[in-house]
């Protein structure tokens, strides 16, 4: 039996409160995290994530304390990530009451944190975030919340995190972040036919059709959204149903 397709609303936290912006730039208030991530875990989002957006370019660990809130209120599985930098910051994070770490700017700059964090953790633990960008020579990672481009390619980057033990790949396009013209689905399927772990779509929603599409042509496991939660454009029980109605398996 397939597994049921996750739905993940994502709270991107800076100075302690959500926000959100378009291709990574000019963020707006979105409200408290908790308060969001209680509303979004009784409407049934079936995990969420939390991202501390400029720790690692300040140097910052992550809000440790928002975690252990957060931890208090809420039931469902949740991810955090942002300045994460050592095994100590995943064990501190986990013991804070988080599910999951995400890992981006770390492991594209000493990728051996992966098979470390895998070790020690779990490979359940460590989900690595990808950020690309799609240019005329193809699709090439960005560190520091899509400040600083690289050199690595985005295919073969997540062949490598897949075998250093990653659990998962959170893949944004940041062609597509907050734009809501569609997730990238084409190197979404790649992604997912060329790796055996679970593949996350960031970046492009915009309607419920994009969710459908992401599962139906992206091959993805589960789809991640900020904007369309955050000010109520789209409801997470319409939108399982509207999935469920289209064929495609969920958690009701």
């Amino acid at each position: 039996m397939a597994l049921a397709k996750r739905i993940i609303p994502c709270l991107d936290i800076k100075d302690g409160q959500t926000v959100k912006g378009t291709n990574f730039v000019n963020l707006r208030h979105a409200g408290d995290p908790v308060e969001l991530g209680k509303a979004y875990s009784m409407q049934g989002a079936d995990e969420l994530v939390y991202l501390d957006i400029t720790a690692s370019h300040e140097g910052r660990k992550t809000f440790t304390e928002l975690v252990q809130r957060v931890a208090a209120e809420i039931s469902i599985p949740f991810t955090v990530g942002g300045g994460i930098n050592e095994l100590a910051d995943v064990d501190r994070l986990l013991h804070a009451g988080a599910d999951k770490v995400s890992i981006n700017s770390a492991a594209l700059r000493r990728p051996e944190l992966i098979d470390e964090i895998a070790k020690h953790f779990g490979s359940q633990v460590c989900v690595v975030a990808i950020d690309a960008k799609e240019t005329s020579e193809g699709w090439f990672c960005y560190l520091n919340g899509g400040r600083i481009p690289t050199e690595r390619n985005l295919f073969d980057w997540a062949r490598e995190v897949c075998s250093r033990g990653a659990g998962e790949i959170l893949f944004t396009s940041m062609n597509h972040d907050g734009v809501k013209n569609g997730y990238a689905n084409e190197a979404l399927a790649r992604l997912s036919e060329e790796l055996t772990i679970p593949v996350i779509a960031s970046g492009g929603a915009g309607s419920m059709q994009h969710f459908r599409d992401t599962f139906l042509y992206g091959k993805s496991d589960a789809a991640l959204a900020a904007s369309v939660f955050h000010f109520g454009e789209i409801a997470i029980p319409e939108l399982k149903a509207y999935l469920k109605a289209e064929g495609i398996q969920v958690r009701i």
